[in-house]
């Protein structure tokens, strides 16, 4: 029977959680109150909360899922996880795999992939959504897969998404690629960063990540070499319509735990790995490879650790970009000196580096 069903997937959603407690139950609801002519499987895998957020997903299943169909129910334990699997009450379409995992995978760097490999292949497209986010567009998935499927050269498409402060605690705007429905210019996306298009409303074929090279798989963000890849390999489409709610400010997310002060060796480490990624893909993508070098010139100058962070932190900055560095031209090396110097003296100069490489602001109301 389970066989059957995982021929019939049309979309995975990929849900990665770990202490969401106070907001998992918004994405769980976005997720079940998607209406499709498809069937779809919601694959959530919390990373061993400590905050009591595996207890909340537990009650979820239990209050809105068919847990006494034997015909579909499945439910196992190993060495590493929980597993349950089970189709919504009355959203017939909706089907939850969820694994609650015994201890902290990215912790000690152990990839989570291997436990859900069943689901990687018998679907069409895969959905993002992160446990703190949220749809709010009941259409969101029939939308997307509609537009996909009459345009087969589509690789990917994305959304307008409300911005949620968890410090302000209210809608402080919105971010958006652009004021009307389009395709989206595959230099913006190499350009204007990760955050141009918004995570929580992705929606993208497979086929994508076939032969996936390994500069995206060890790049520390996910979700911009696999945007970036969707415009290498097709089309990106933007809907100007509001569909997801991101969460920003939030003190517990990845990006909110960095500090050059605390984490210096390894938030150099991570840039290390976004530099090499665009290496690798104006590698494999000659056309786009003077785009891929400027991103590169801008992200180094970008995140140089400037103004109160120690000198010691600013010469390893150096000293590990030292190659790229030498590759600058002279007035760009002698603008990074100065800032590396002078402190306080980048807020004043990144402006008009950003307007040479061509790197824009993301746009916001």
């Amino acid at each position: 029977m389970i066989s059957s069903i995982l021929d019939k997937f049309v979309v995975r959603v990929n849900c990665m959680t770990f202490n969401h407690k106070n907001y998992i139950e918004d994405a769980m609801n976005g997720f079940c109150m998607q209406q499709t002519n498809f069937p779809f499987i919601c694959v959530i895998v919390d990373d061993a909360s400590t905050d009591g957020e595996q207890e909340v997903i537990r009650n979820y299943l239990h209050e809105h899922f068919d847990l006494e169909d034997d015909s579909v129910v499945r439910n196992e334990e190993t060495e590493d996880y929980i597993y349950s699997y089970a189709r919504h009450k009355t959203n017939h379409n909706c089907y939850f795999a969820v694994y609650y995992l015994k201890y902290n995978h990215h912790s000690i760097k152990k990839p989570k992939a291997e436990h859900v490999k069943e689901w990687k292949q018998p679907v069409n497209y895969i959905a993002i959504c992160e446990g703190d986010d949220y749809w709010i567009d009941p259409l969101k998935l029939q939308k997307q897969v509609d537009f996909m499927e009459s345009h087969p050269d589509c690789t990917m498409t994305c959304s307008r998404a409300k911005l949620y402060s968890e410090r302000q605690h209210k809608y402080i705007g919105e971010r958006y690629c652009y004021n009307n429905s389009q395709f989206v210019d595959p230099k913006e996306i190499i350009e204007r960063s990760g955050l141009f298009i918004n995570t929580c409303s992705i929606l993208y074929k497979r086929e994508v990540k076939d032969n996936y090279p390994d500069y995206c798989k060890k790049s520390a963000a996910g979700d911009y070499p696999l945007q970036i890849m969707a415009a290498m390999k097709g089309k990106v489409y933007y809907f100007n319509e509001t569909m997801s709610v991101y969460r920003v400010e939030n003190s517990n997310s990845w990006m909110g735990r960095l500090d050059y002060f605390k984490d210096a060796d390894k938030r150099i480490r991570i840039i290390k790995s976004e530099v090499d990624m665009f290496k690798g893909f104006a590698k494999d993508y000659p056309s786009f490879s003077q785009i891929f070098q400027n991103r590169i010139d801008s992200y180094i100058y970008g995140c140089f650790p400037s103004g109160r962070v120690p000198m010691k932190i600013k010469k390893e900055y150096m000293y590990f970009f030292k190659e790229d560095i030498s590759k600058f031209g002279m007035k760009w090396r002698t603008l990074l000196y100065m800032i590396y110097l002078v402190p306080g003296l980048s807020t004043l100069l990144f402006p008009i580096v950003m307007k040479k490489y061509n790197v824009h602001n993301h746009y916001y109301e």
